[in-house]
């Protein structure tokens, strides 16, 4: 059976969801939040290392200021009231993607960062105002600015997921197939399951249905 040390998750599908159920897409991403707290007790059952959540892509700036504002303030709000839960957890949180919001969100986030920098159980890797090709265009000019050979190696050291292992599983909820600007270095060969289900649906019997599925997938790397 496959090791299964990271899952990388695309949480597609919150706003519609909303619209279907409470004629609010904001009603969606409230929803969501409760999946996401769901997943990280299933991440802790199955004994997973690195969680990486896509929350927030740098295109993601395009939607409404209203549903924007209400994103960041249900971030807020998690992490006020959350952050000790998941420190007494030996759970570390990680911010990747660019650190380029309000004042107060921006100290929570470091804040929490720094309570939980120890922590070794389950390390969450929250994907915030992330693209992954602006991280690779920034990685090969910092590559360039000091004088680096461009290989594998080096490029790896400048990425943002630089301490962490590639994903081996990634789900994507929400019936769309594609990765949107989500690890595209990163993903070169992890399985990948597209699932129909809308986030705020996805639950732990969902997680545990994919998760045995890609334990009996034979991982070949390019060999035979």
């Amino acid at each position: 059976m496959n090791p299964l040390n990271h899952v990388a998750i695309i949480m597609d599908g919150n706003g519609r969801w909303g619209i279907k159920h409470k004629n609010s897409r904001n009603a969606g991403h409230k929803a969501g939040l409760s999946s996401v707290e769901k997943i990280i007790k299933a991440s802790l059952k199955y004994k997973i290392k690195f969680l990486t959540l896509y929350a927030f892509s740098t295109e993601n700036w395009k939607r409404p200021q209203k549903e924007i504002n209400f994103l960041f303030k249900l971030l807020e709000n998690f992490l006020t009231n959350k952050i000790e839960e998941l420190h007494k957890q030996n759970i570390k949180l990680k911010i990747i993607g660019v650190k380029n919001f309000s004042p107060k969100l921006n100290r929570l986030l470091n804040s929490s960062e720094k309570k939980t920098y120890n922590n070794s159980k389950l390390q969450i890797n929250l994907a915030l105002n992330y693209g992954s090709k602006f991280e690779l265009l920034s990685a090969f000019k910092s590559l360039h600015k000091n004088k680096k050979k461009i290989n594998e190696k080096n490029l790896n050291k400048y990425l943002q997921t630089k301490d962490i292992p590639d994903p081996d599983l990634l789900i994507r909820t929400g019936n769309t197939k594609r990765l949107s600007n989500f690890l595209l270095w990163q993903l070169a060969y992890s399985e990948i399951f597209f699932e129909k289900k809308l986030w705020p649906d996805f639950n732990d019997n969902d997680y545990n249905r994919i998760i045995k599925k890609f334990k009996k997938i034979k991982r070949n790397f390019g060999n035979i």
